[in-house]
């Protein structure tokens, strides 16, 4: 009888994003979850008390969770069977060449040691569950920004990380919420002081290396008054046939008048969970853009949520999927309206072929304070052959008329015509189907960094490869 846990593969070339390293552990929990287990993940963490307690109490709430089943399909995750907790053979460093080889060879095949000198103010490379290295440019450190791996911000400003972490998403807020409390592991801890502009992004990349294991870095960042910065966050894992999980958590705090754009490239294999979730809370005169790309992944469920609690606050999100054989991503975003003069803007964009399911669904919320609110919700889908599936699940709730909302929604095919006309310009069919597809994504590539744009069309070349006839 066929193994009904076996997790599809795509069989296409990923070249660097598929190579595996060999696994060398420092220390790796059994399989499965229970409160030795959780004690052993903060004993070896040296963590305080609180955090411990914050953990136990999370394990509690996630055993009294059931399922969700409003969405994706996860019906075949066994939770059970997976590796929560990995550390890796090295040590954090904040230097490059004391990275062990084969862990720095990958994120070099990554070109995060090149996007770092290049275009990057600091760097957080996580590898498994732990950050392997780490570094801010000294210009940013003289101003007060802080960049650290979750741990080590945990260590050096606890009193500041005890009042946020896991407010904004508590163990209550959803099964997986309370699952990524009770196990989280690496991350990355921002603070940008008043005033203070980053103008030059700063970044985490995550990498899963190890087989049938879970990745469930935190991320806490704090902009202050007037401050603003960029923060992309990279993913990646090579693929397996055994399930692998990531149920990652994003914590943003947007004060008085600052700004924050938060960027995601993720670009998980075929046999990956991801279950992430990600919120942001926005003061008076506050800015959250999101831009995300989601690529990979057998099953994505993601929806990062904006609550707009200052006056005038504003969200802009902007985000593309693409979903292949084999592929559910369940995707979309979250506002609430919950201040006079708030607004938000979204635009999401997603892309099926040969089978793929690609679901935006969105939540839009109006409290009954928000007098003078606007919003504007935009989504398109573009599906690639008759196999495919895409649905558009929007939800707006108003609680007071004195606003401007509007919601538009569109699914296509691409135009025979328009096809046709490239065709007569000497274009071949492959390269007329990949031109108007870049076309079809370009707000969201115009958004990015170059180096992020330039990978975004080449995943977008990688998964349009064999879709011709």
């Amino acid at each position: 009888m066929e193994n009904t846990r076996k997790t599809y593969l795509e069989d296409i070339d990923r070249s660097i994003y598929d190579v595996v390293n060999e696994e060398r552990h420092r220390f790796v929990t059994v399989k499965g979850l229970n409160e030795e287990i959780i004690r052993e993940i903060s004993k070896q963490k040296d963590e305080p008390e609180w955090m411990l307690e914050l953990r136990l109490k999370s394990l509690k709430i996630y055993n009294s969770k059931p399922m969700p089943i409003w969405g994706a399909d996860i019906s075949e995750l066994d939770v059970d069977n997976i590796v929560h907790y990995v550390r890796p053979d090295t040590d954090m460093s904040h230097s490059w060449e004391q990275v062990p080889e084969d862990i720095k060879d990958t994120f070099e095949r990554l070109g995060i040691p090149q996007a770092e000198r290049e275009s990057l103010a600091g760097v957080g490379a996580q590898y498994d569950s732990e950050v392997v290295y780490h570094n801010l440019k000294d210009e940013l450190i003289k101003k007060g920004v802080v960049y650290l791996d979750m741990e080590s911000g945990v260590r050096q400003y606890e009193d500041m990380v005890r009042k946020h972490f896991m407010k904004l998403i508590a163990p209550e807020y959803h099964k997986f919420a309370a699952l990524h409390g009770a196990v989280w592991s690496g991350g990355s801890f921002v603070y940008v002081p008043k005033g203070v502009n980053v103008d030059i992004p700063l970044q985490s990349y995550f990498r899963l290396n190890a087989k049938g294991a879970g990745q469930f870095e935190h991320t806490l960042i704090i902009v202050d008054e007037g401050a603003s910065l960029h923060f992309i966050e990279g993913c990646s894992a090579p693929k397996y046939n055994v399930q692998n999980l990531h149920a990652g958590a994003v914590e943003l705090y947007v004060n008085k008048g600052a700004r924050l754009r938060y960027s995601t490239i993720e670009n998980w294999s075929r046999n990956m969970y991801n279950l992430n979730t990600k919120k942001a809370v926005v003061e008076e005169d506050g800015i959250i853009e999101w831009v995300s790309g989601s690529f990979g992944s057998k099953v994505t469920m993601l929806y990062p949520m904006s609550v707009l609690k200052g006056r005038r606050a504003k969200a802009e999100f902007t985000g593309i999927t693409f979903a292949s054989t084999g592929q559910t991503l369940d995707t979309g975003s979250k506002v609430l309206l919950a201040a006079p003069e708030t607004s938000c803007t979204i635009n999401s964009k997603s892309i099926s072929k040969s089978g793929g399911k690609a679901i935006y669904r969105g939540l839009l919320e109006v409290t009954k304070n928000a007098k003078g609110a606007k919003a504007s919700v935009n989504c398109e889908s573009l599906m690639l052959d008759n196999e495919s599936l895409s649905n558009t699940l929007p939800i707006i709730v108003l609680n007071n008329d004195d606003i401007d909302i509007g919601h538009e929604a569109k699914i296509g095919r691409i135009s025979d015509e328009s096809i046709f006309y490239l065709m007569s310009r000497g274009i071949s069919e492959e390269e007329a189907k990949s031109m108007i597809v870049r076309g079809f994504v370009e707000p969201i590539t115009k958004e990015l960094p170059l180096e992020y744009a330039v990978e975004l069309n080449n995943l977008i070349d990688i998964e349009l490869e064999g879709t011709i006839g």
